[in-house]
């Protein structure tokens, strides 16, 4: 793979142009996107990667302003490893609660369907 044109990124990514857009202009990439001598947005495998791990720390509840400190951790370069380890570390407990509570849930969901189905089966 070359390049994408934004476009291409938004389909392959699942995110909007838009998001695309925000995510480069907010400070959440490591770089700016290359640009096209036109002037548009070129993505490359290495940026769709990125994208990709900030989308699933956004979909986990990472706050934009964590997600904006890991990405000016990981454009410093090395050097600041456990800086990196500590943000991921504490968001993972995070999510790991979220999942915690979630699975309780789900089995309150699931108890009330197996009455339901209890009560509406034949036999019942």
């Amino acid at each position: 793979m070359t390049s994408l044109s934004i476009a291409e990124a938004a389909e392959q990514t699942g995110l909007t142009a838009h998001t695309l857009r925000y995510y480069e202009r907010d400070g959440l990439l490591l770089h700016s996107v290359e640009r096209a001598s036109s002037g548009h947005r070129r993505y490359t495998a290495d940026d769709l990667r990125w994208i990709e791990m900030v989308t699933r720390l956004r979909s986990t509840g990472m706050p934009i302003r964590d997600v904006r400190r890991y990405a000016a951790l990981v454009r410093a370069g090395a050097g600041n490893e456990a800086e990196r380890l500590a943000l991921l570390l504490a968001h993972r407990e995070v999510v790991e609660r979220q999942l915690s509570e979630v699975g309780s849930h789900l089995r309150a969901i699931d108890y009330k369907i197996a009455l339901y189905e209890n009560k509406v089966s034949p036999e019942g």
